[in-house]
């Protein structure tokens, strides 16, 4: 890959561990003569093999151990791994629990993008390179930042049983149902949240991100009447059409780069992008009014191909799941929970003999902080899971990082070292990666 700029100056930048990223890899961008010869984002870590560690295994202990995959969405694993066994049998769940669900999948998501866009994001846009040095020249904000995010982690406890790693959400239902003074309380928190919130939207409206572009495919899931992180079908800013969740592997087409030990995944082009801006791409009008207030307040418009812009799709994500937490809360303390709708975690002697399991294999799909989540299992009679396949968000983003890299290094290319090497670990801190649920982030070497 020639381009006239590269010419200007040849670059010798090694940045050892880029912080503020989950895990551990590098960053390789070799220009010499010229001539850009290698730009992309290496990971180095070793499989996990999750898949094989669920081989075996009762359908109704898989979603424990799936959701060790991940300390940040363990939750989103868990519910992808549930939702692929209920459908493997071809069990259908209450309404009641798919809303139960989707406010639990809010509670992580609204815990994660405070996190990414507080402590990950806010210190590169003021220059210093941690939280740290805020904690001195910004208190009030980070106070406000670790307020919201220990009251979205408290809410998930009250709902799942702890944050990381729930315990009370299980293939059927739930083994613990919140009682009304538990919603009483979550409602209590996110009303004296909504303050916090809208001191979050201004701050973020004086944070300026790099102004870059490079027009992608965006996949995600989608619905007909609502904002899709529970359920939908999967589309694409291609293909504009839906594909059912079992037949994902008609659009996310994972191989294997000789430069990484996560596999990466392409549809039709070279990479897609998955995560908030995807969704928020995909899915705009689905937002409920509140979440398009705070669009239009940071001046985001779709679509969007600005990839450091994920931070702000994050935000209005932020907005939205509040709101609609709010709204799911109310309709439970108007109506009632139905307790009789309780489970146990393993069907007892007596359910057994009416709970009729046959094999199959079915897919879960769920939008987890990071983007689409897949999890697919083959199930025989007993129960057994037979065979496994985790599709992570990071690794369908990692081919279109690398590409976001190659397009964004010309560009940059007669800013000083230090602008390039901070721009270049902004682009890859912008996708929020989690290289733990990969295999793992982040070394960052120029070779000359």
């Amino acid at each position: 890959m020639a381009n006239t700029a590269l010419s200007k100056k040849e670059l010798n930048i090694n940045v050892e561990y880029l912080t503020r990223v989950e895990g551990h890899g590098n960053i390789v961008v070799n220009v010499k003569d010229g001539k850009l010869e290698k730009c992309q984002l290496e990971i180095i870590e070793a499989p996990r093999f999750f898949e094989a560690m669920v081989r075996g295994r009762s359908m109704f202990e898989v979603q424990h151990i799936t959701s060790r995959i991940c300390g940040i969405c363990s939750t989103g694993h868990c519910m992808a791994s549930i939702k692929a066994t209920e459908d493997a049998i071809g069990f259908k769940v209450s309404e009641q629990t798919k809303l139960l669900r989707k406010l639990l999948l809010h509670l992580e998501t609204l815990d994660s993008h405070i996190l990414h866009a507080y402590f990950l994001v806010a210190p590169d846009a003021l220059g210093v390179k941690s939280v740290v040095p805020l904690v001195v020249t910004h208190k009030e904000v980070v106070l406000m930042a670790l307020r919201m995010k220990k009251n979205y982690s408290d809410m998930c406890d009250i709902m799942a049983g702890r944050h990381t790693h729930p315990i009370s959400i299980c293939p059927r239902g739930w083994t613990k149902l919140p009682s009304k003074k538990d919603l009483e309380t979550m409602k209590e928190i996110f009303k004296n949240q909504l303050g916090d919130l809208s001191k979050t939207v201004d701050i973020f409206k004086t944070v300026k991100l790099p102004s870059f572009e490079r027009e992608t495919e965006y996949v995600s899931l989608t619905h007909p009447t609502e904002y899709a992180f529970y359920e939908g079908d999967i589309t694409t800013s291609d293909i504009k059409t839906t594909i059912s969740p079992r037949k994902y592997k008609e659009v996310i087409h994972e191989f294997h780069a000789e430069h990484s030990t996560a596999k990466h995944s392409k549809n039709k082009r070279g990479s897609y992008m998955a995560g908030a801006l995807a969704r928020i791409n995909n899915n705009f009008d689905k937002l409920n009014e509140q979440a398009k207030g705070v669009a239009r307040a940071l001046n985001f418009k779709v679509p969007c191909y600005n990839p450091y812009m994920n931070t702000v799709a994050q935000l209005i994500e932020v907005a939205h799941c509040v709101y609609d937490s709010l709204r799911i809360i109310d309709l439970f303390l108007e109506k009632g929970i139905n307790y009789a709708e309780e489970v146990t975690s393993w069907p007892t002697k007596d359910e057994w003999k009416n709970f009729k399991v046959t094999s199959g294999t079915g897919a879960g799909v769920v939008e987890v902080p990071r983007g689409i989540l897949v999890h697919e299992y083959t199930i025989n009679d007993k129960a057994i899971v037979e065979s496994a396949n985790c599709v992570i968000p990071t690794n369908q983003n990692l081919a279109n990082i690398d590409l976001d890299m190659k397009k964004l290094i010309p560009e940059v290319i007669d800013k000083s070292k230090e602008e390039i090497t901070l721009l270049s670990e902004m682009l890859v801190r912008a996708y929020d990666p989690c290289i733990s649920c990969s295999v793992h982030m982040l070394k960052v070497d120029f070779v000359e």
